[in-house]
Protein backbone atom coordinates (compact mmCIF):
# COMPACT_ATOMS: atom_id res chain seq x y z
CA UNK A 1 0.00 0.00 0.00
CA UNK A 2 1.40 3.35 -1.30
CA UNK A 3 0.46 6.86 1.10
CA UNK A 4 0.97 10.34 -0.13
CA UNK A 5 -0.09 12.96 2.27
CA UNK A 6 -0.34 17.15 2.56
CA UNK A 7 -1.15 19.73 4.95
CA UNK A 8 -2.28 22.72 5.00
CA UNK A 9 -3.25 25.59 7.92
CA UNK A 10 -6.44 27.79 8.07
CA UNK A 11 -7.84 29.87 10.59
CA UNK A 12 -11.28 30.09 11.50
CA UNK A 13 -14.02 30.24 14.43
CA UNK A 14 -16.95 28.11 15.73
CA UNK A 15 -18.89 27.25 18.70
CA UNK A 16 -20.09 24.05 20.33
CA UNK A 17 -23.47 23.51 20.41
CA UNK A 18 -25.03 21.63 23.76
CA UNK A 19 -21.39 21.72 24.86
CA UNK A 20 -21.72 22.87 28.71
CA UNK A 21 -17.82 25.25 29.16
CA UNK A 22 -15.61 27.43 27.40
CA UNK A 23 -16.02 26.11 24.20
CA UNK A 24 -19.68 26.69 23.80
CA UNK A 25 -18.92 30.33 23.59
CA UNK A 26 -17.64 31.31 20.07
CA UNK A 27 -13.88 31.23 19.85
CA UNK A 28 -11.27 30.45 17.40
CA UNK A 29 -8.42 28.08 16.22
CA UNK A 30 -5.51 28.02 13.94
CA UNK A 31 -6.34 24.48 12.17
CA UNK A 32 -3.66 22.25 10.53
CA UNK A 33 -5.19 19.56 8.34
CA UNK A 34 -3.41 16.38 6.76
CA UNK A 35 -4.95 13.93 4.37
CA UNK A 36 -3.59 11.04 3.60
CA UNK A 37 -3.90 9.42 0.06
CA UNK A 38 -3.47 6.02 -0.34
CA UNK A 39 -3.70 3.04 -3.03
CA UNK A 40 -2.35 -0.44 -4.48
CA UNK A 41 -0.15 0.75 -7.18
CA UNK A 42 1.46 3.70 -9.18
CA UNK A 43 0.56 5.01 -12.63
CA UNK A 44 3.42 4.60 -15.43
CA UNK A 45 5.11 7.28 -13.98
CA UNK A 46 5.66 5.83 -10.27
CA UNK A 47 2.76 7.95 -9.13
CA UNK A 48 0.58 7.46 -6.39
CA UNK A 49 -1.25 10.70 -6.97
CA UNK A 50 0.71 13.95 -7.99
CA UNK A 51 0.82 16.49 -4.95
CA UNK A 52 -0.16 19.27 -6.87
CA UNK A 53 -3.37 18.07 -7.69
CA UNK A 54 -3.71 16.86 -4.01
CA UNK A 55 -3.31 20.21 -2.52
CA UNK A 56 -5.48 22.23 -5.02
CA UNK A 57 -8.39 19.68 -3.79
CA UNK A 58 -6.95 20.52 -0.07
CA UNK A 59 -6.53 24.01 -0.49
CA UNK A 60 -10.13 24.41 -2.72
CA UNK A 61 -11.48 22.72 0.82
CA UNK A 62 -9.64 24.81 3.02
CA UNK A 63 -11.32 28.14 1.08
CA UNK A 64 -14.70 27.05 2.03
CA UNK A 65 -13.98 27.17 5.98
CA UNK A 66 -11.18 29.84 6.02
CA UNK A 67 -11.43 33.19 7.77
CA UNK A 68 -15.20 32.06 8.47
CA UNK A 69 -17.89 31.39 11.85
CA UNK A 70 -18.26 27.42 10.50
CA UNK A 71 -21.34 27.85 12.75
CA UNK A 72 -22.71 30.11 9.67
CA UNK A 73 -21.05 27.61 6.87
CA UNK A 74 -23.05 24.29 5.69
CA UNK A 75 -23.05 21.61 6.91
CA UNK A 76 -21.51 23.39 10.20
CA UNK A 77 -25.19 25.53 10.06
CA UNK A 78 -26.64 22.15 11.42
CA UNK A 79 -23.76 20.16 12.41
CA UNK A 80 -21.70 20.93 15.27
CA UNK A 81 -18.30 22.14 14.02
CA UNK A 82 -16.20 19.97 16.13
CA UNK A 83 -12.52 18.75 15.31
CA UNK A 84 -14.17 15.23 14.30
CA UNK A 85 -16.73 16.69 12.40
CA UNK A 86 -14.24 18.98 10.17
CA UNK A 87 -11.93 15.74 9.61
CA UNK A 88 -14.85 14.09 8.54
CA UNK A 89 -15.95 17.24 6.40
CA UNK A 90 -12.80 16.97 4.63
CA UNK A 91 -12.57 13.73 3.84
CA UNK A 92 -16.10 14.31 1.83
CA UNK A 93 -15.16 17.35 0.35
CA UNK A 94 -11.40 16.16 -0.90
CA UNK A 95 -12.76 12.42 -2.02
CA UNK A 96 -15.32 14.19 -4.17
CA UNK A 97 -13.00 16.64 -5.96
CA UNK A 98 -10.55 13.33 -6.67
CA UNK A 99 -13.65 11.24 -7.75
CA UNK A 100 -13.99 14.34 -10.27
CA UNK A 101 -10.48 13.98 -11.62
CA UNK A 102 -10.05 10.39 -11.83
CA UNK A 103 -13.49 11.03 -14.24
CA UNK A 104 -12.16 14.03 -16.03
CA UNK A 105 -8.09 11.78 -16.16
CA UNK A 106 -9.39 8.72 -16.03
CA UNK A 107 -7.82 6.35 -13.08
CA UNK A 108 -4.27 5.84 -14.43
CA UNK A 109 -2.72 9.17 -16.24
CA UNK A 110 0.48 11.11 -15.11
CA UNK A 111 -1.82 12.93 -12.48
CA UNK A 112 -1.82 9.84 -10.57
CA UNK A 113 -2.99 5.73 -10.25
CA UNK A 114 -6.45 5.20 -8.86
CA UNK A 115 -6.35 6.02 -4.89
CA UNK A 116 -8.60 6.80 -2.39
CA UNK A 117 -8.51 9.63 0.70
CA UNK A 118 -8.00 7.31 4.03
CA UNK A 119 -7.58 9.37 6.42
CA UNK A 120 -7.32 13.15 7.58
CA UNK A 121 -6.44 14.24 10.75
CA UNK A 122 -7.15 17.75 11.90
CA UNK A 123 -5.13 19.88 14.65
CA UNK A 124 -7.31 21.91 17.13
CA UNK A 125 -4.85 22.54 18.82
CA UNK A 126 -0.68 21.76 18.63
CA UNK A 127 -1.43 18.92 21.21
CA UNK A 128 -5.34 18.21 20.42
CA UNK A 129 -6.68 16.01 16.75
CA UNK A 130 -9.10 14.43 15.41
CA UNK A 131 -8.86 11.59 12.60
CA UNK A 132 -11.39 10.06 10.46
CA UNK A 133 -10.36 7.41 8.39
CA UNK A 134 -11.66 4.50 6.48
CA UNK A 135 -11.54 1.22 6.19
Amino acid sequence: MFQVSVEEEFAAGHALRGYRGKCENPHGHNYKVRVIVEGDGLNQIGLLFDFVHLKQALHATVGKLDHQYMNDVAPFNVQNPSAENIAKFFHEEVSGLLAEHFRQHGKDTPEGAMCRVSRVTVWETSTTTATYSVG
